[in-house]
Order: structure tokens, then C-alpha cells, then sequence
């Protein structure tokens, strides 16, 4: 993982990283590798500090 990529995931918010999460073409190496599991545990953990309801509202709005 390059700094570039892992700065712009370290300051995206649980939003951001949801929408590229479910928007992305099946494949990108974004979520391969040592990358995919440093997004995913960001991911999670930007999602624990959202108060309840909260993730699921941001789903909602990103929809599919």
C-alpha cells in the first residue's frame, strides 16, 4: 500500500469508504491484499464511533 492510499483512507469518512466499498468493480485491487484488510478494519472502526442508527442511515442514502 502506498502513503497516498492509505492517508486518503485514514481521512475518509465511514461515508467515503462505504460508497467506494459498495461501488467498486468487482476486482479493484483496493480490496486485495494487506490494502483490502487495512480498508476494511477503517471502515469498521469509523463505523463503532457513529452513534446508533447512524451507519444504517448512511446506507440507506448511498443505496445501490
Amino acid at each position: 500500500m502506498n502513503y497516498e492510499l492509505q492517508l486518503w483512507i485514514d481521512n475518509a469518512s465511514y461515508e467515503d469508504l462505504l460508497r467506494k466499498w459498495r461501488f467498486a468493480p468487482a476486482g479493484d485491487p483496493l480490496f486485495q491484499l494487506l490494502t483490502g484488510k487495512y480498508y476494511w478494519l477503517v471502515m469498521e472502526q469509523r463505523k463503532q464511533e457513529l452513534p446508533p442508527g447512524q451507519a444504517a442511515a448512511i446506507s440507506k442514502k448511498l443505496g445501490w
